[in-house]
């Protein structure tokens, strides 16, 4: 499956520390041009290169050598020359003369044009960083062009490139210390609408400067909430007093996408898919950033960048977004939830102080969870196990493993288990309304959860407690709860937890446990279906109906759910990711279809997620009516739905 990048919002960008000769320019414009063929062959059309990276960083006094800015001068213009024949975009770095001052800078070239010269802004002159006996900085710059190749190129730290093909592209670019600077210029960059931040470096290496500078670009990006490309010199420089190790990296909002190798003597090249697309989404939510106001004007530069198509993306695009894929970041960031979750219900039963809870413990996956938030709960502010009442509410579909799964888990941790059995009541209430007892309909299926929440409540009232909801977000997303039944309770702990996240916390706890027996009760309930249990069961006395069967795979269903909540993506663009991520598990038919249905029924359902219990927010994705997630009740999702209809193997 090859797709076009631009049209999901993609730009593919090469960040090249190239294998350096200090002050051969020559030498050095010919590994730009050879790593550039190199990333082209790969898909990339736009490059980033190191501070001073035609001459090297390390000349010292020979910057002020007329032969240096004469070999200077015909290199622009033979990269000027390729950037037209491979149709390419390149930044960068060289000393640029104007007005009798020079000024370390970056050329923008592109298809065929130097668009723009920008100077740094910040001149290091303290530790071993001695620039300003050779640099000015751009607040010395008395001049808004400079003259190239008889042209009139624009000159300034004030310029942000913009696609002119590619409306969601803008540049902007900032040189090594302006990024360690207070108050860089990629701020003022970003605040003027430049979510693409190039930065050409000679950052100097010692011990633990590495980590603190991916920290500093990590953090910049998020702060910009933009991509931030850090192209650093390399082992070529010389090394006088001091190395420099070509660490580049490639940031987006907060994520580390690549970094290089370091110490490399070769030519090291780390490519990336940078998503404009949730960028553009980050900044439309985030009213800070809409508030914020730059401290200078810019000029806006037109470019045209040339896109490219791809069999492959060159991003993280995790099968389980919601789940961490490192095995140490996934306990974690378990253990945390178990916290944020067991906090949030301890102040609430604090404020209204009650010391008991009820929930109805079926033996599956999300009332184990709740149930052991109880326990956590408990513990957190001194009450006993006893005072957690597990109930157990056995209907026409409920299994016998099921139900002993829950008995033992509770009679094993110390809490008060109870059993009611509630096919009677609700079969006297079949007969009060008038509905056959072997119509297995809804009206079969809600009024079993609708009496198991009675009794619950019931139960709480009884007992001077709360009734702890169950569900999780995958199903507030479904709308996959009766109305009025396991839809209600007084607290809902699980509520912003997805499905896929569930069973890990799960087996997080149980991996956890100085008890075996306990261990073994909570693996033995990840190992059961998913299922409402609501449903008669076969003659051999299983599970006949299961959740996943019927709604779908919760890994899909929370893909989906993470992309259309988290960064708006329309349903074409969803597709297109849940092909990429599952690659031959389903295929993009059976994506779509799946994708129709979740859709449909989150439209459908968000009535029932208008009237939801309190429940604590746990990651960036939720969907309180209070929070998160504000959407009229009858929204219509026929505009997501056309769009869907329209997707095919070859309009991709």
């Amino acid at each position: 499956m090859k797709i076009n990048l631009i049209k999901y919002d993609f730009i593919r960008i090469s960040v090249v520390s190239p294998e350096l000769s200090v002050a051969n320019v020559e030498a050095n414009t010919d590994r730009i041009i050879d790593a550039v063929k190199i990333g082209k062959s790969e898909g990339s059309s736009l490059f980033l290169f190191p501070e001073l990276g035609l001459s090297s960083y390390s000349c010292g006094d020979l910057f002020y050598q007329v032969a240096l800015h004469k070999s200077i001068g015909k290199s622009l213009l033979r990269l000027k020359r390729f950037s037209g024949e491979q149709q390419v975009t390149m930044v960068v770095g060289c000393p640029i003369q104007n007005d009798g001052k020079l000024f370390n800078c970056a050329a923008f070239i592109s298809n065929g044009e130097i668009k723009g010269i920008v100077p740094k802004t910040f001149i290091p002159n303290n530790d071993e960083y001695y620039e300003e006996r050779w640099f000015s900085g751009d607040h010395d710059r008395t001049a808004d062009f400079v003259v190239i190749d008889k042209q009139d190129v624009p000159f300034g730290a004030d310029l942000i490139f913009h696609a002119a093909n590619f409306p969601l592209l803008q540049i902007g670019i900032e040189i090594c210390e302006d990024l360690w600077s207070v108050v860089p210029p990629s701020s003022d960059l970003a605040l003027s609408g430049a979510n693409v931040i190039l930065n050409l470096s000679a950052s100097s290496e010692y011990l633990g400067k590495s980590t603190y500078r991916r920290n500093l670009v990590v953090s910049q990006s998020a702060r910009c909430q933009a991509a931030y490309l850090y192209a650093s010199a390399g082992a070529g420089e010389s090394s006088t007093d001091f190395i420099m190790s070509g660490h580049s990296i490639i940031a987006e909002n907060g994520i580390l996408m690549k970094e290089s190798e370091k110490f490399s003597f070769e030519t090291q090249i780390i490519t990336a898919d940078i998503d404009l697309g949730k960028l553009n989404s980050d900044r439309l939510k985030n009213s800070s950033f809409a508030i914020g106001k730059s401290t200078r004007d810019f000029r806006v530069i037109p470019f045209e960048y040339t896109d490219s198509s791809t069999e492959k993306l060159l991003r993280p695009n995790p099968r389980q977004p919601f789940v961490p894929e490192d095995e140490n970041i996934r306990a974690a960031v378990c253990e945390e939830i178990l916290e944020i979750q067991s906090t949030a219900l301890a102040k609430r039963l604090k404020h209204i102080g009650s010391e008991s809870v009820v929930l109805g413990l079926s033996g599956g996956l999300d009332s184990t969870l709740a149930y052991l938030v109880c326990l956590k709960t408990f513990e957190k502010i001194g009450l006993p196990p006893s005072q957690i009442i597990a109930v157990s509410m056995p209907g026409f579909g409920t299994s016998s493993r099921t139900k002993n799964n829950a008995q033992s888990l509770a009679e094993a941790s110390g809490a008060t288990f109870m059993e009611i059995d509630i096919a009677k009541s609700v079969n006297l209430h079949f007969a009060d309304i008038g509905h056959k007892a072997d119509n297995h309909d809804v009206v079969f299926e809600n009024s079993q959860a609708r009496m198991r929440t009675m009794i619950l409540m019931n139960l709480a009232n009884k007992h001077k407690g709360i009734v702890i909801g169950t569900g999780d977000l995958s199903e507030a997303a479904l709308g996959w709860s009766t109305y009025n039944g396991d839809h209600m309770s007084m607290y809902s702990v699980n509520s912003g937890v997805p499905k896929t996240l569930v069973k890990f916390i799960i087996e997080w706890v149980a991996s956890t446990q100085k008890s075996n027996s306990t261990s073994d009760i909570l693996l033995s309930i990840l190992d059961t279906p998913i299922s409402p249990e609501l449903l008669p069961l076969d003659e051999n006395q299983n599970i006949t109906q299961e959740t996943e069967k019927i709604v779908g795979p919760y890994v899909l269903n929370d893909f989906f759910l993470y992309h259309f909540v988290r960064y708006n993506y329309s349903p074409k663009k969803i597709a297109i990711l849940a092909k990429y991520a599952f690659k031959d598990e389903f295929t993009l038919k059976e994506i779509t279809s799946r994708l129709k249905y979740f859709i449909e029924r989150f439209f459908q359902n968000q009535y029932k997620r208008s009237c939801v219990p309190d429940g604590i927010k746990i990651g960036s994705v939720a969907l309180s009516p209070r929070g998160d997630w504000r959407m009229p009740s009858d929204a219509d999702s026929d505009l997501w739905l056309k769009e869907l209809s329209e997707i095919n193997e070859d309009n991709l």
